[in-house]
């Protein structure tokens, strides 16, 4: 989202963070969803609260954090995002939403969260960088949690920061290992998947587990544009619908309670080509 010792409220980064802001304060949304990264490069504590909080510490209020991503959180080097979002950095009391519900959310722990008949699964797909082994159990977890919203009659979410269904870029591929999670995602057929990390937009066809476009697969939205520099597409897998990487801003969604949803990509800086809206209708 925001770049190194960056405090420019007309950079990219702040024209998203004020946009959304805005947002907040006149209660026209009812969650911000954050993917990270939240604040480069490596972020502790002072970093959170000098640079990140000035340009988007209005969202807080909204703000559902995934936790974490990798570059704010590497074991051993920089672990202050959860106290963060938790308002346990000094200088910055205020807590994230999802925190003033459930209390302190460790870097690396997953939680899900319902949005009307929705219900929305948070994941960090930084542990299988930095713990495999902790990855690889979360599959259990992520196939039991699904399983019970499924039979409690809901539609199904999954949010994570390393994008599975992408473009690659020269400095990004896909994140092949977290093929056992899409394998459980398609298994219970979750209806849209939110990522970032590429520093673009892209959105995919319903799709498979095996990269098929298909009536009751995931629509795959990866949204990094928060204000980062861009970076160009090297690939072009068939399942990408839509795409674009000269333009930042944010995407605006709204969910029905029968499994319908719209999107609509809100441009903040950069040029008027990048655009994306649409519905996907109820199963």
């Amino acid at each position: 989202m925001n770049g190194v010792r960056n405090v420019d409220a007309d950079s990219p980064s702040g024209r998203n963070g004020a946009a959304i802001t805005r947002l907040v304060q006149k209660n026209q949304i009812d969650a911000f969803l954050g993917l990270g990264d939240f604040q480069y490069d490596t972020a502790h504590c002072a970093d959170y609260v000098k640079y990140w909080t000035p340009l988007w510490g209005g969202t807080k209020p909204k703000l559902y954090w995934v936790s974490a991503p990798n570059h704010d959180w590497q074991p051993g080097r920089n672990e202050d995002l959860d106290n963060f979002m938790n308002g346990q950095c000094p200088g910055a009391p205020a807590k994230a939403a999802i925190n003033r519900q459930r209390g302190f959310i460790g870097n690396g722990d997953p939680y899900s969260k319902d949005f009307g008949n929705w219900h929305f699964v948070f994941l960090s797909s930084a542990q299988w960088r930095y713990d495999p082994a902790q990855a690889d159990a979360l599959t259990k977890w992520l196939d039991d949690d699904l399983a019970a919203a499924s039979a409690e009659g809901k539609y199904l979410a999954v949010v994570f920061h390393d994008p599975y269904f992408t473009s690659d870029t020269d400095a990004h591929g896909r994140s092949t290992e977290l093929k056992p999670w899409i394998d459980v995602m398609y298994k219970h057929r979750v209806r849209l998947t939110l990522s970032g990390s590429q520093h673009n937009y892209e959105r995919s066809c319903p799709v498979n587990n095996e990269d098929r476009c298909v009536s009751d697969g995931m629509t795959a939205f990866q949204v990094s544009t928060g204000g980062i520099g861009l970076r160009s597409f090297t690939s072009d897998p068939s399942y990408i619908e839509t795409r674009f990487s000269d333009t930042h801003g944010f995407l605006r969604m709204t969910l029905k309670d029968d499994g319908s949803f719209s999107w609509n990509f809100v441009r903040t800086s950069g040029l008027s080509s990048g655009t994306d809206s649409g519905t996907r209708q109820a199963p």
